[in-house]
């Protein structure tokens, strides 16, 4: 794992007023235990960045199609947000607007996503 960049943002995703864990071992080769420079260990939402790169950009997109959830403005997995809504996203506390998958992830970055 890379060491130019080491940080670890945490996400936490609430749907209907629930937590709902982020999984596992995001971005970890099960066969190998390879590891991308964007993964997860446990499911406490804390995500590791580990690049051999000084200054190399991770989003959230990368995360989410690392997990093979589907997440836009309007939909995280398989739950949409309801009419005329959308997937309220914040970061540090501060409301994100615009596509979640672009959300630039950052040291110490506190992201929440929310449906409902």
């Amino acid at each position: 794992m890379g060491t130019a960049e080491h940080y670890h943002p945490h996400l936490r995703i609430i749907i209907d007023g629930t937590d709902v864990p982020v999984a596992r071992n995001i971005g970890v080769d099960p066969a190998t235990g390879a590891m991308s420079a964007l993964h997860t260990h446990e499911g406490d939402g804390t995500i590791h960045i580990e690049s051999d790169t000084e200054g190399a950009v991770f989003t959230l997109g990368q995360l989410f199609v690392q997990w093979g959830v589907k997440l836009t403005s309007r939909q995280i997995g398989g739950v949409r947000a309801e009419s005329g809504s959308e997937v309220e996203v914040t970061s540090n506390g501060d409301a994100v607007v615009g596509d979640p998958m672009d959300l630039t992830l950052a040291p110490e970055q506190e992201i929440v996503l929310t449906v409902g």
